[in-house]
C-alpha cells in the first residue's frame, strides 16, 4: 500500500508524529497498528513507539509491522527500556516525543484505533489554532484524542512521570489551562477508545481524581466569581460543598435540580461545619438559579447536556462561564 503522501526524505522533518506508549499491548496492537497504516493523511507522518518494560509479545508485533509501515511512508521510531518494572504512562510519553520529531503531536494509546480521517482533520484545525488541544467526539480529557503542536506542548509539559496512579493527562490539561491554552473538538468520531480491566486509566483511585479536580476549581474558576449555585443537590452536589475550603463554601448561594423531591426540601444543612449557626443552603428549581454554576454529576449525559444548552437562554448562560466536576468523566472547564 503507497500513501499519498511522500515520505520524509533525507534530512526532512516529518509534519506529524504518532506519540504510542506501549506496555504489554499484544491483545491490541494489530488493530491499533493497522489504523496508522490506513491514515488518508496526505503529509509525511511517523510513529514514535516507547516500549515500557513489555513482558508480552509487543515488540514482535510491532517489528512485525514496522515494513508495513515504513513501505508506506511512514517513519517509524522504537525505544524503550527492559527493567523490571515499567515506569509509567508519563514517563513513556516523554520518552516517545523526545525521540520524536514531528510539528505536531496525535496522541495514541496501544489499545485504542483511529478512524481513518483523523490525524488529516484534526492537523487542518491545529493549523489554524496553534495554541489549542484538540479532542474529538466524547470526554475532553482522553489522552489518546488529544492533538496538538509540538512548540506548544514544549511550553506546557512535560508529562509527570509520578508513574501509577497519577493522572498524568489531566495534570497536563489544567496546566494547558494555566497557560492560556483552549481546548477545541473536531466535531466527529476519531478514535475508538477502548475500555478494558488493564487499562492504565483504572490505576487512578477516583479520590486522587476528585482532589485535583476540587483544587483546580477552586484555583481556576472560583476566584473569579464572588457567589456560584452547585447545580446538583444530590449526593455528588453535596459532595462538591463539603469538600470546598469555607472560604468557597461561602460563595455557594444555592443548589439547583430538576428533581421536584430533592426541591421540596427546601435547603441542604451542612451538619459538619465547625460555623453557628451551620450553614443552610437553598435547594431551587434550576429555572430559580442564577449563574455561574458548576455542574456536579455522576454521568454528565446526552439528556442531561441537552437541557442546560436548551435552556441557555432562560439561565443567561451565553456570557457565563459554566464548570463541570465530574466524577465518573472528565471535567470540561
Amino acid at each position: 500500500m503507497q500513501r499519498p503522501g511522500d515520505p520524509a526524505g533525507p534530512g526532512q522533518l516529518p509534519l506529524v508524529s504518532v506519540i504510542l506508549p506501549v506496555h504489554n499491548a499484544e491483545l491490541w496492537l494489530d488493530e491499533c497498528l493497522e489504523s496508522v497504516l490506513q491514515q488518508d493523511f496526505q503529509g509525511t507522518m511517523e510513529l514514535s513507539v516507547f516500549n515500557d518494560a513489555s513482558k508480552d509479545k509487543s515488540m514482535t508485533i510491532i517489528e512485525k509491522w514496522r515494513p508495513k509501515l515504513e513501505d508506506s511512508g511512514i517513519l517509524v521510531v522504537i525505544g524503550g527500556h527492559e527493567s523490571p518494572s515499567p515506569r509509567g504512562v508519563g514517563y513513556s510519553k516523554n520518552q516517545a516525543i523526545a525521540q520524536s520529531s514531528g510539528s505536531y503531536l496525535c496522541f495514541l494509546d496501544s489499545d485504542d484505533v483511529m478512524m481513518p480521517e483523523r490525524v488529516r482533520l484534526q492537523h487542518e484545525a491545529a493549523a489554524q489554532h496553534p495554541t489549542s488541544v484538540f479532542t474529538a467526539n466524547g470526554p475532553t480529557v482522553i489522552m489518546p484524542t488529544w492533538f496538538c503542536s509540538r512548540a506548544w506542548f514544549s511550553r506546557v509539559g512535560p508529562f509527570d512521570e509520578g508513574g501509577q496512579g497519577v493522572p498524568e493527562d489531566l495534570l497536563f490539561f489544567y496546566q494547558h489551562l494555566r497557560k492560556g491554552g483552549r481546548v477545541l473538538r473536531v466535531d466527529q468520531t476519531l478514535l475508538l477508545y477502548r475500555y478494558h480491566p488493564h487499562a492504565a486509566t483504572l490505576s487512578v483511585l477516583e479520590t486522587t481524581i476528585w482532589t485535583h479536580r476540587v483544587c483546580f476549581l477552586e484555583e481556576w474558576a472560583l476566584p473569579q466569581w464572588a457567589s456560584f449555585t452547585i447545580w446538583n443537590a444530590g449526593k455528588q452536589g453535596r459532595r462538591l460543598y463539603r469538600s470546598l475550603t469555607a472560604a468557597s463554601r461561602c460563595k455557594v448561594v444555592a443548589f439547583c435540580d430538576v428533581d421536584e423531591n430533592k426541591i421540596r426540601k427546601g435547603f441542604y444543612c451542612y451538619e459538619e461545619a465547625q460555623e453557628r449557626p451551620k450553614p443552610r443552603v437553598p435547594v431551587l428549581h434550576f429555572r430559580a438559579a442564577r449563574p455561574p454554576f458548576v455542574l456536579c454529576v455522576k454521568l454528565l449525559t446526552a439528556m442531561a447536556a441537552a437541557l442546560v444548552w436548551s435552556q441557555r437562554s432562560t439561565l443567561r448562560l451565553q456570557d457565563q462561564i459554566m464548570a463541570s466536576l465530574a466524577a465518573d468523566v472528565q471535567p470540561a472547564f
